[in-house]
C-alpha cells in the first residue's frame, strides 16, 4: 500500500476546494428556485374560491410540482457541498475539534431532512390532484402548506443556524475563512436561531450566506498552486 505523495495530496486539497465553492452555490441557486416554486401555493387566508381555482390550474400544479423535484437536487448538492468541505478542511488542519465537526455534520444533515419533508408537505395536495385525481379540498390545501412551513421555519432554520456557527467556527480555525466572515456568520446563525418569524424573506438569509461563503471560498482555491508545494495561505 503506498501513500500519496506530497504533491498528490496538494493536487487533492485544491480539488476539494473548488469543488466546494461550486457545490455550495449550486445548492443555494437550487434551494432558492425550488423554493420560490413552491411557495406559489394560495396562502392560509386565502378564500375557498382562490385555492380552488389554483389547484384546477394544470399550468399552476406543474411550477409547484417542478419545485418539488428540484428540491431533491438541491440537497444532494448540499451533501456533496458537506463532504467536499469537510474534506478540505482535513487537509488544511492537523487536528480538527471533533465536537464542532459532528455538529456541523449532523445540523446540516437534518437541516435538508427537514426541508425536504417541508417541501414534501406543502406540495401535497398539487401532487395529488395532479397524480391521483383527488377532489380539491380547501381545508387540506390550507393545512399542508402550514404544516410544511412549521417544519421549515421553526426547525429547519434552527438547524441552519447550527450549520452557520459551527462552518464559521471551523473555517476561521482552519484558516480557510476571513475574520469578518466569521463574525457575519455568528450574527447570521444568532438570527436565524432566534428569529420566530414565518416571514418568506427569512429562508433567503441562509442561501445568501452560503453564496458569500461559496464565493470566498472560491477565491481562496484559485490561491492555491497547482503544482506548487503545499503551503499556508492566510486568508485576507
Amino acid at each position: 500500500m503506498t501513500s500519496d505523495t506530497p504533491l498528490e495530496r496538494h493536487r487533492s486539497l485544491r480539488r476539494a476546494a473548488l469543488l466546494t465553492a461550486g457545490l455550495g452555490a449550486a445548492h443555494a441557486v437550487l434551494l432558492l428556485l425550488s423554493y420560490a416554486l413552491l411557495s406559489g401555493v394560495p396562502e392560509p387566508d386565502s378564500s375557498d374560491a382562490e385555492i380552488v381555482a389554483f389547484y384546477s390550474s394544470s399550468d399552476r400544479r406543474l411550477l409547484v410540482l417542478v419545485g418539488l423535484y428540484l428540491m431533491p437536487f438541491a440537497g444532494i448538492a448540499f451533501l456533496w457541498f458537506i463532504v467536499a468541505l469537510r474534506t478540505w478542511i482535513a487537509h488544511s488542519v492537523a487536528r480538527e475539534n471533533a465536537l464542532i465537526s459532528n455538529v456541523q455534520l449532523v445540523s446540516g444533515i437534518v437541516f435538508i431532512a427537514l426541508f425536504f419533508a417541508g417541501a414534501g408537505a406543502t406540495a401535497t395536495l398539487a401532487t395529488s390532484v395532479e397524480f391521483a385525481d383527488a377532489q380539491i379540498d380547501p381545508v387540506t390545501a390550507r393545512q399542508f402548506p402550514q404544516y410544511g412551513n412549521s417544519l421549515l421555519f421553526v426547525f429547519a432554520m434552527r438547524m441552519a443556524a447550527m450549520f452557520v456557527i459551527t462552518t464559521s467556527k471551523i473555517g476561521r480555525s482552519a484558516g480557510i475563512l476571513p475574520r469578518w466572515f466569521t463574525w457575519t456568520g455568528f450574527g447570521v446563525g444568532l438570527f436565524l436561531l432566534l428569529s420566530v418569524s414565518f416571514y418568506p424573506a427569512l429562508v433567503v438569509v441562509f442561501p445568501v450566506w452560503l453564496l458569500m461563503l461559496s464565493g470566498l471560498l472560491l477565491l481562496r482555491a484559485r490561491r492555491i498552486p497547482v503544482d506548487a508545494a503545499l503551503t499556508r495561505v492566510q486568508p485576507r
